[in-house]
């Protein structure tokens, strides 16, 4: 899914919008015990409870693509009977109403969802006419061919509120304040199948994680039964290691910084572009490549290019191993930052047969909030 097809579904999740036909939950305490369980028609709800429900279901898909928000795709096999997939589907096409399913899926997630406090399973099924749309982009309402069923699944962490002091208006007085269980905002959830070109893709969902280090791994191979991407924070790790490796002895200051401005003309070239901009092999290869690796070197990128279980290449979202909010400089002592689009201010030099980092300053320098004087030669003073 891209961002303009994250964007509609979410709208599903508006009191203008909704879609939601239906909506089952389970908390779960801290025993991994079952303590209460919700089910009904979501428009039977009351109206301020319908709408914190929708801040859920949008935080569920929020974040950046590729790092909180992953397509995955499903392996054939579990498409089969029996398989993750096809449990999944029998859950979808059941529109939730179907208890035995619904048991069976929160028991799932209860064995496999690594969380020591108390937490809220919320599940909802939608039916979502699709709307055509004309050449131009618009959208026609009254012109839907297809109908996009889906499910979405958010795990909430339920927490007790802090102590404090409140003012009961009924008392006029400040008095202890009641602490209450709260349902936080989702640390993972999915939406199966996938809104893919608009429509359903039945082999691949959208995973949602608060945390990108953390997948819940467990979760995503037993009850997803999902091909796990690289995470953001690997595929960085994993990327690095590939540049200085490959650049070997030509992994120098200038080199280093010319990828980093490549990476940024790339993606400020395509910042329209609501597919999240990815690398292969071939791109990456290219781009060391035109920064000075040496080609036997490249050769050598086959044998150290990572894999997934099936042996597919990795491919790698630039937001994860570029950064485009600046461009950092660290020694052991001295750490400094760099606006993006001003990496020229940077550069090495000799200096009395050392080698420093040069920053070319302007009139305006300040030092823990001081202004200060630039440094000025001896030719300028005079």
């Amino acid at each position: 899914m891209n961002k303009k097809e994250v964007s509609e579904i979410k709208k599903l999740f508006t009191p203008a919008g909704c879609a939601i036909t239906r909506i089952c939950g389970c908390y779960v305490d801290a025993e991994k015990e079952k303590r209460t369980e919700l089910k009904e028609a979501f428009l039977s709800l009351p109206e301020e409870e319908a709408f914190k429900y929708f801040t859920i279901f949008r935080g569920a898909m929020s974040g950046t693509l590729g790092k909180n928000l992953i397509n995955m795709e499903f392996p054939l096999h579990t498409e089969a009977e029996g398989g993750t997939q096809e449990f999944l589907l029998r859950l979808r096409d059941s529109e939730l109403k179907d208890d035995a399913l619904l048991e069976e899926f929160y028991d799932k997630v209860i064995a496999n969802y690594d969380y020591g406090e108390n937490y809220y399973i919320i599940l909802i099924h939608c039916a979502y006419d699709i709307p055509a749309k004309s050449t131009d982009g618009i959208e026609m309402f009254d012109a839907s061919d297809y109908v996009y069923s889906f499910i979405q699944c958010s795990v909430c962490p339920v927490k007790l509120s802090k102590a404090g002091l409140s003012y009961n208006p009924m008392t006029n007085a400040i008095e202890n304040r009641n602490r209450d269980w709260l349902v936080e905002a989702p640390d993972l959830g999915f939406l199966f199948p996938a809104f893919n070109d608009r429509n359903t893709d039945l082999h691949s969902l959208l995973y949602y994680s608060k945390n990108p280090e953390e997948l819940s791994t467990q979760l995503i191979d037993e009850v997803l039964g999902c091909t796990i991407p690289l995470s953001a924070k690997s595929q960085k790790e994993t990327f690095q290691a590939i540049v200085e490796e490959t650049l070997g002895e030509n992994c120098d200051f200038e080199t280093v910084k010319n990828i980093h401005e490549s990476l940024s003309e790339m993606l400020e070239e395509r910042k329209e572009d609501p597919e999240p901009l990815t690398l292969d092999k071939y791109q990456v290869k290219r781009l060391l490549e035109n920064n000075g690796a040496d080609p036997e070197k490249l050769q050598e990128l086959d044998t150290i290019y990572p894999t997934d279980e099936k042996s597919r290449e990795a491919s790698f979202v630039a937001t994860n191993v570029v950064s485009t909010r600046g461009f950092e400089i660290k020694t052991p002592d001295v750490s400094i930052k760099v606006a993006p689009d001003k990496t020229y201010l940077v550069q090495t030099k000799m200096v009395e047969g050392r080698s420093c980092i040069v920053i070319e300053v302007n009139e305006h320098v300040e030092i823990n909030g001081i202004s200060v004087k630039p440094i000025r030669s001896k030719q300028d003073e005079e």
